[in-house]
């Protein structure tokens, strides 16, 4: 059964989306006509995934400049494109795609006005381009990942990392839809990724959507899972890859490096090169989403925890560089120490720990 697109153009390019928040139970798509929707959606995870996010704060610019592409209030048509990428821009900040895909429209917006282009058509082409070649990356991602799964193995990954957090196959999952396609049998080690369960809700449904044999367990079950040595890699995606090669991913990765790391089992991160921030110097310096309390202390409205209890909710952690045997981009596989010494690495072979 083939997985739904997260995302889609209207007829109008106002934007339709897959709500992930509601996933498994009902397949729900929303209609998003206002750039304030297209933040809410963002802000609230009904669209997630860092190029996801990217592809949608893109198509959000478009939604902002109007339909006829002029300015809104007495504002002129960029005031009202550097409005819609303010706010589109606040929603989360530790993706970096969100910012790099915002920052491509305003240079577009403002290139189309200086050459007297039409600009709404201008907005709608670059945003469609971002959207193709995040589709295109993936294939990528996929083709060169799929190197490192051995027929017939186990895999882990962790949270959501596959059609409904990319404009393609995925990132993380990439390698494994590859080889499940190519006939190589892999099977999938789904941690549920608490609180908001990415894993069981979104990872555990596509993969059953496209006939990928998984296995659900809980976040405390991750070491005893490794530690039976039938897990030939663990596969994570990527919210934003440092200057050094440390990795902000969803909350629980390091925590599965960890564990990658002390039963000698490689751990790889699956990454478009729009995730590489070179402007961070390290992990320490990625600012990590604090998330509202009620995400762990409540399940689908009610209390699970005391009243008054005090909460610690980072949607993000950081894996540092040394517990990383490898990071795949649509430019190559790369050890972490040389993943960012140029913004595109042209070096196109596995590199294997």
């Amino acid at each position: 059964m083939p997985i739904p697109s997260p995302i889609a153009w209207n007829s109008d390019h106002t934007i339709r989306i897959l709500d992930q928040t509601l996933l498994p139970g009902a397949e729900t798509y929303r209609d998003l006509d206002t750039v304030e929707a297209v933040a809410e959606a963002i802000r609230t995870l009904r669209v997630r995934g860092a190029p996801l996010i990217g592809i949608a704060a893109a198509m959000g610019v478009v939604v902002g400049a109007g339909k006829r592409g002029s300015g809104e209030a007495g504002k002129t048509p960029l005031e009202e494109i550097a409005r819609a990428c303010e706010l589109l821009g606040a929603t989360r900040p530790t993706a970096v795609n969100l910012h790099w895909a915002l920052n491509r429209m305003r240079r577009r917006a403002e290139r189309a006005c200086a050459e007297g282009e039409a600009l709404r058509e201008a907005l709608i082409s670059e945003a469609t381009a971002i959207w193709d070649e995040d589709r295109a990356m993936c294939d990528r991602i996929g083709e060169l990942g799929a190197s490192l799964i051995p027929e017939g193995s186990t895999v882990c990954t962790v949270c959501n990392a596959g059609v409904l957090a990319t404009g393609g196959i995925g990132t993380a999952l990439a390698p494994i839809y590859t080889s499940h396609r190519a006939g190589a049998k892999p099977h999938v080690v789904v941690p549920e990724t608490r609180p908001l369960l990415q894993g069981s809700r979104l990872t555990a449904w596509e993969l059953t959507q496209a006939g990928v044999p998984c296995t659900l367990i809980g976040d405390g079950m991750i070491a005893s899972r490794l530690r039976l040595g039938d897990v030939a890699c663990v596969i994570v995606g990527a919210d934003r890859i440092a200057a050094n090669g440390d990795v902000a991913n969803k909350i629980g990765t390091y925590g599965l490096a960890l564990a990658a790391k002390a039963h000698g089992i490689p751990f790889y991160v699956a990454a478009p090169t729009s995730t590489l921030d070179l402007a961070t110097p390290d992990g320490a310096a990625i600012p990590i989403e604090q998330r509202e309390a009620s995400e762990l202390a409540s399940w689908q409205g009610t209390r699970t925890a005391p009243a008054g209890v005090r909460v610690w909710n980072p949607a993000f952690d950081v894996t540092p560089a040394e517990l990383i045997s490898g990071i795949i981009t649509d430019k190559g596989i790369f050890r972490p120490d040389e993943i960012c010494r140029s913004e595109r690495p042209g070096i196109d072979r596995p590199v294997v720990n």
